[in-house]
This record gives structure tokens, sequence and C-alpha cells, in this order.
């Protein structure tokens, strides 16, 4: 619990640093506050260059963030979410600790010099590499590791969202991809702390004020439905296009990988000169477009243009989320939608700014496929509860569709597919392991318990046992699954279990065989805690015991090859 406070004071106060930086870097490179409403206004400080100056604003800020990345912490280009998923799910939790300092100032610096992309995505990398350096210098176990870099991401969406369910959500849906009860605690102490460090700095208003929504007409709800499935669809486009212009800067750019963003800013500069309202995260342009202050047209216009501007500060090596991307888009998408609604059906449509946060949350669940997390984060950045059925609705059918027409990734996996890492996959073990059968490994079975043995008697012979573990048998003899000191110690700790039965806190595991290959084996161990037995090739009698300490042994360079041959030999 202390470390979980400390990763969400440390996340609430880099979201307050990080804002700060973009800021800084916008007013200094742009010469406003937020450029994207300026229109195409001329930096105060060279006045000379007109509008045109913006053309350079991204070569400028590419000069500066392109060496940082590349020499200090290359996880800091990009998006930032995957790497947090990958270190998760492959790495034990560890992220480098140059990462926070360096993704911090690189994504300001590509922001305030221009980019489309969102600041969601570095604030979530720079408060679990703060988890995760903490956990390092205290030397956590390595769940407990991945539970600090899930409470860094947690803390830092809810510190730059004012949005602690969000946070919460976000860390269990997408960085964990579990619900544990345990987690779920510790994660709300590190985004509560956040998001109160947040509020302290930047105050509570909410993320957008939308007139009172209320739907007085029932098949309303099916234009709600048509909505969710567009957003969906919009949702997996904006995938498919961000790697697809990934793919043709890759193949296009052959100059060395620093000087790449300041290169490809050049086209990114001319796009800002066309279209202003690309510049940096875009919030103020998202708000107008949901109040109403765009053609139909127009907003059509920057639905694509922010497709295409997020892709190419990505693909050119910029650094920044699109979490905000996604979000920008589905406004565009919905407010379109609901002012058509009103021509085509103007006795059913409600209000248009509702359709513009329904399509937010439906872009971004068709992107992410995290509906419950689209679900909590627009109802917190809203604070309009009225909202919330047509809301899950459109979510629901917009995470349907995406799962439909690209069933395998997200915008968030198909980055780590593309480096041939699935998560949806065990990870892989040493080759070795691979050819290493059972037999050659397990170790004889130890005496066994019996199902009708009371648990004072089972806790005697786990005392001596070295594993933890003992095989327990039915009547017959015949193998009737597992119990641990573990279990035996819950049971007991209340005093009135002492006469229980073994078979009452016996566990069965998943069944290894003595043909299986170590690395399955390794993967049961992993499921069941510690050590699990090894039946017959047939799978009804048990006729061994594998445990980590022999996984070990067998795996040691000097025994490996011997391992391997007597398994060949036993198969």
């Amino acid at each position: 619990m202390f470390l979980a406070l400390l990763v969400g004071l440390g996340a609430g106060a880099g979201a307050v640093v990080f804002r700060w930086l973009i800021k800084t870097f916008t007013l200094l490179l742009s010469g406003h506050a937020d450029y994207s409403l300026a229109g195409h206004a001329a930096h105060p400080g060279l006045p000379g260059l007109g509008r045109w100056f913006v053309i350079g604003v991204p070569v400028v800020a590419g000069l500066l963030y392109g060496p940082l990345v590349h020499f200090f912490a290359r996880e800091a280009r990009g998006h930032g979410v995957p790497e947090v998923m990958y270190a998760v799910a492959r790495k034990g939790g560890r992220i480098p600790p140059q990462v926070a300092a360096v993704k911090a100032l690189a994504s300001a610096l590509c922001i305030g010099g221009g980019g489309s992309v969102g600041r969601e995505g570095p604030i979530v990398q720079i408060g679990s590499a703060l988890g995760s350096t903490l956990g390092r210098m205290v030397r956590i176990s390595e769940p407990r590791m991945r539970l600090l870099v899930a409470c860094g991401a947690a803390g830092g969406i809810a510190a730059t969202f004012n949005a602690p369910l969000a946070g919460v959500f976000f860390a269990m849906e997408l960085i964990l991809a579990n619900f544990e009860v345990r987690s779920f605690g510790m994660i709300v102490l590190s985004s509560v702390t956040a998001s109160v460090v947040g509020r302290a700095a930047m105050g509570s208003a909410p993320f957008l004020t939308l007139p009172n929504f209320t739907v007085d007409h029932l098949w309303e709800y099916a234009l709600f439905a048509v909505l969710g499935l567009l957003g969906g669809v919009a949702g997996v486009l904006f995938t498919r296009v961000l790697y697809a212009i990934e793919d043709v800067a890759d193949r296009l750019w052959q100059g060395p990988e620093w000087l790449r963003p300041a290169a490809g800013g050049v086209l990114l500069g001319l796009l800002l000169l066309v279209l202003p309202q690309m510049y940096g995260v875009g919030y103020p342009v998202l708000a107008a477009g949901v109040a109403g202050k765009y053609t139909i047209v127009f907003l059509l216009v920057l639905l694509v243009a922010k497709m295409f501007a997020t892709s190419l500060t990505i693909g050119i090596g910029g650094s920044g989320g699109v979490f905000a991307p996604s979000l920008f888009i589905g406004a565009m998408l919905g407010t379109a939608f609901g002012e058509i609604m009103h021509i085509v059906a103007p006795g059913i449509a409600g209000p248009v700014g509702a359709y513009g946060l329904i399509g937010m949350g439906a872009v971004f669940a068709g992107a992410a496929r995290a509906p419950i997390t689209a679900v909590v984060i627009l109802f917190e950045l809203t604070g309009e509860y009225t909202i919330i059925l047509p809301l899950m609705s459109a979510i629901v059918l917009a995470t349907f569709i995406s799962q439909r027409i690209a069933p395998k990734d997200t915008i968030y996996t198909l980055k780590l597919r593309r480096r041939g890492v699935d998560l949806s996959s065990p990870a892989q073990t040493s080759p070795r392991a691979d050819a290493i059968r059972l037999s050659a490994v397990m170790l004889p079975v130890p005496a066994a318990l019996h199902e009708g043995d009371s648990l004072v008697k089972a806790a005697r012979a786990l005392a001596r046992s070295r594993q933890g573990v003992l095989l327990v048998v039915d009547a017959e003899g015949a193998y009737a699954g597992t119990v641990s000191a573990h279990a035996v110690a819950e049971a007991l700790a209340d005093g009135e279990h002492d006469a229980t039965q073994v078979s009452e806190v016996t566990d069965l595991p998943a069944t290894l065989r003595s043909v299986d290959p170590l690395d399955f084996g390794l993967q049961v161990m992993d499921d069941a805690g510690g050590a699990v037995p090894v039946l017959d090739s047939d799978g009804h009698e048990v006729v061994g015991w594998l445990t980590h300490q022999a996984a070990l042994n067998a795996l040691r360079p000097s025994v490996a090859t011997a391992s391997a041959a007597r398994s060949l030999e036993h198969s």
C-alpha cells in the first residue's frame, strides 16, 4: 500500500510536469497557448514569416527529440502503451528508469512542435516507468513489480484526465489484462492519490461540458446503434491507416533514425499549414466540433485529416499517444452523424453533442477494444450520467464489429505483433525446453496423502515436504489431485477445521504426462503456483513429480544436451 501510494504521488506529479512541459514548448515553438484554434496566425516572435513559420516548427522539434529518443531511450518512440503492455507480460514489469524522463521531454517537444498525437499514452509510460523504477529500488518480486507498473499507468491516466475510475479500469483491462481483487485495491489507491495531486494543480473541472441529455424517443437507440457500428469500423480503419503510413515511412527513409523526425517534420509542417487544427493534441478543436461550430463537410475533413496527421507523426518517429486522436476522430464522426440525423430524422435525433460524445467512446472501443475503459472514461470526462445507456450500447456494438473485422489485434497489440510478439499466447521459453521430455526431468513421487486424512495430519506431512505440495489419492489409491501448504494453512487458521478432510482443499492442476515437453510443464507449474505431478503416457497413473528445481537442473547448459538426449531415448 505504501509503494502504491508513492507511485500515485509520482504519477500525479509526473502528469502535472508533463502537461506544463507541453504548454511551455507549445508557447515557445508556436507563440500561442494552443495553436490549433489560432487559425493561420503568425508567430508573435517571427512576424516576418507570417503563417509559413509553421512548416519549420515540427522540423525544429524533431531535431531536438529525435536524437534524444534514439540515443537514450528508444522505448520512448511511438505511442507508449504497447511498450508497457510488453514489459508487464514478458519482462516482469522491468522498464528502464531513463524512459520516464526521455518520454516526458520527447513527447512534450513532439506535441508542442505540432505533432498531432495525444498526451495520455506518454503519461501511461511515464507513470509505469516510475513504478518499475521504485520496484527495482526496493527489490520486490516480479508479480508486485507488474502491479506497481499498473499503478503508475492508472495514476497517469487519473491525473491527466481527472478520471480516477478510468485510470483503474485502463490499468486492469489493458495493462494487466485481468481483474484480480488483490490488484484492484492497490491500483485504486494509486489512481486516487494521483487524481488528488492532479486536481490540486490543475483543478477539477470536467473535460467537456454538455447540455442535459435525455432520450425522448425509443427509435433514437437505433441511431446510437448505427453510430456504434460506424465507430467500430472507424477505429479499425484508424489502426490500419496508422501502421500503413508507418510502413511507407520505413520503406522511404534510408537515413539515420535520429534525423527521421526532422526530415518527416517537413511533411507534417505542410499539413499544419493547410489545417492548423491538426496542431498538437487538439482538444479545443474537439470541443468546438462537439459544440456544433463546424459544418458536416468540415467535420468529415477533420476526421480524415486527424487519421493522417496522427499516423504521419508516429510514422516519422514522433512520440505521443493515440488515445486522444481516437477521441478526436470519434467526436468528429459522431457530431457529423448527429448533424445528418437532424436533417434525415429531425423528430427523432437528440442533441448533436451527445452523438459526438458517443462517437468518441465508440471509436476508442473499436481501436483499443477496451469497452469497460471506454464507458467509464467517457462518463468521467463529461460527468454526464444521462447518456450512459446509449453510450454503453454503442460501445458494445463498436467492440463487436471491431472484433469481427480484425479479430486478432487492437491498435496497441498490432504494434507488438508486427515485432513478432503475441501477448495472447504464452511466453516462449528456451528452445531447449521444447526438446526435453518430462520423463527425463521428473523426480520420484513423494509419499501421498489420502482424501480422508485430516488437515492436521496433512499439515504435519507438508511441514516435512520440500516443495510445500503433496499428492492426494482416493480410497482405491488413484490420483485425486494435490494439496498445498498454503491451502491447508488457510483452512486451519480459524481453528474450526482441524478435523476437515484433505479432500475439501484438494486442487486438480492441469494434467501433465511423461511424454510432454518441459516448456509445457513450466506453464502448468506457473499456473499451479508450485510443483505438480506427472502422469504416465495414458494419463492414469502418477509416475513422477515436476519441480522448479528439477526444471532448472535440466536447463543448465552443462546438462541440457544430456537431458535432451535421454528424453529422446525415453520417447
